[in-house]
Order: C-alpha cells, then sequence, then structure tokens
C-alpha cells in the first residue's frame, strides 16, 4: 500500500536578503517525510539561512513557508525538530556535565529547566544514547570525549525530544575520516529505522551520495533537487556551474558505471 508521505517542509518562492544583498533568492523546495536530504552548495550559499528559516530564527522576507503543513507564524510545535550545529565547536568542553546530562538537557524545552525527569523522560534519554551507540561513555564527562563521541551526545541531545525532523549543519567538521563514516551510518540508521526526516547540510557530497535518498544543491537560488539517482546522472560541469568552481560529485562507496 502506497502510504501518501506529508510534506514537512513547503517552501514557496521564499526569498531573504542582509543589507539589501540576497543570500537566498525565489526558493522553492518541498521536502516528505521520510526523506534524508543532503544540502549541498559553497560557503556563502545561503544554506545556513535557509536553514535559519525552517528553524524559525528568521522569518523568510518573501513567500511563504509552511512546517508540518502549518505556516511559519502560526506554527508552535518547535520540539518535532531537532538540531546538530557545526559541531558544538563553540561548546565549552570545561563544562561539567556528564554525556547523560548533556542528553537530558535537550528535555528543557518540553520540561521547563527546573522539573524532574519521571521515569518515563530517563527511559527516553536512555533510549537517545543508545541509539547513538554511546552507552557505555553514559556517564563520562563531556569533555573527556573525541569529537566524534561529543557528536553523538549532541545528537542524541537532539533525538531525546522525538523530534520528526532532525537538521544537522555540517556535524563532521574536526571529525576523523573513520569516525566520519560510522556517522553517517548512524544517520542512514535513524532515517531508515527510526522514520526521521533528516537534512544534513554538507561540504562531502561523495560521501554522503550514497547514504542520502535526495540532494538539494545551492547557491542562493535552488538549482537541483531530485532523488540521489537523478543526482548521479549529473554532470560535473553541471555541477561546477552551480558551485562557480570545479566539483566532483564521485560515490565513494560504489560505482554506477561512472559519471557521463
Amino acid at each position: 500500500m502506497n502510504v501518501l508521505k506529508q510534506p514537512i517542509i513547503e517552501m514557496k518562492h521564499v526569498s531573504y536578503s542582509y543589507d539589501h544583498r540576497n543570500v537566498i533568492e525565489d526558493i522553492n523546495l518541498t521536502i516528505e517525510e521520510g526523506t534524508f536530504l543532503g544540502l549541498v552548495g559553497p560557503n556563502g550559499s545561503g544554506k545556513t539561512t535557509l536553514l535559519k528559516c525552517i528553524l524559525g530564527l528568521i522569518k523568510p522576507q518573501k513567500g511563504e513557508l509552511k512546517l508540518f503543513g502549518v505556516p511559519l507564524k502560526k506554527f508552535k510545535d518547535w520540539s518535532q525538530i531537532g538540531f546538530v550545529s557545526q559541531k558544538a565547536n563553540s561548546f565549552n568542553t570545561g563544562f561539567p556535565a556528564s554525556v547523560y546530562e548533556v542528553v537530558a538537557s535537550g528535555l528543557t524545552a518540553k520540561l521547563g529547566l527546573f522539573k524532574r525527569m519521571s521515569k518515563e523522560d530517563r527511559k527516553k534519554v536512555e533510549e537517545a544514547i543508545e541509539a547513538v551507540g554511546i552507552s557505555s561513555l553514559k556517564n563520562k564527562n563531556i569533555g573527556e570525549l573525541s569529537g566524534g563521541q561529543q557528536q553523538r551526545t549532541f545528537i542524541a541531545r537532539a533525538l531525546v525530544s522525538e523530534p520528526k525532523l532532525l537538521i544537522l549543519d555540517e556535524p563532521t567538521v574536526g571529525v576523523d575520516q573513520q569516525t566520519v563514516e560510522g556517522f553517517y551510518q548512524l544517520l542512514e540508521k535513524l532515517n531508515r529505522e527510526k522514520g526521521i526526516t533528516l537534512i544534513l547540510v554538507t561540504h562531502d557530497v561523495g560521501t554522503v551520495s550514497d547514504k542520502v535518498t535526495h540532494v538539494a544543491c545551492m547557491n542562493k537560488h535552488l538549482h537541483f533537487h531530485g532523488n540521489t539517482a537523478e543526482f548521479e546522472s549529473v554532470t560535473d560541469e553541471d555541477l561546477s556551474q552551480f558551485y562557480g568552481h570545479d566539483v566532483q560529485a564521485i560515490s565513494h562507496n560504489h560505482h554506477h558505471g561512472g559519471h557521463k
């Protein structure tokens, strides 16, 4: 039976400018539930501005944006959206908190700051920690962890409120290659097994092209949006035009009969 997938994000003619300079222009983008979208584009291409619109941090100056079918200005249920920033690089690793405490802090939006956690809440924290594969580290101080382990902790923190949409902004910056592969496998698992819709902002098109279901290429405008198979058929020349410099989208793990 083909269940009709609901659009989680609908953007129609969305534009935003800073100081009269258009950062995103006339974006039309629909993301359906269950999608794992890789969002790629050069630095300064408007990716972060697009995320800020989706996260409600800024409002589009033109066009309309709906989240879960609700217009942005009426949308209230922010616990449905989890966000993992560019490595809590900015995170103070001297902060005396255990992995468990950091993950539990993801519930404060729902609970209020000083409300005690119920048994059910504690179970959610344990499950989120288990989902990202760091149960053995739950009592460790966040500052003692490797970059990759810290990132998993922040994903667990975003997962604990059971969001339907998880947005990750270049989460593998400063994480070693081996960890990165495991990290993308984790995201793929969350998407496939838990049905969480994911938006991953990344520079590493090649690594993710066999994990994501869809790709969007952005450089102020949306130059491409389609499923992975369609993306595989985009030529390197086209990609370089989107980016304004040479790019190759090579899938590392398997070959689709090469690029045209």
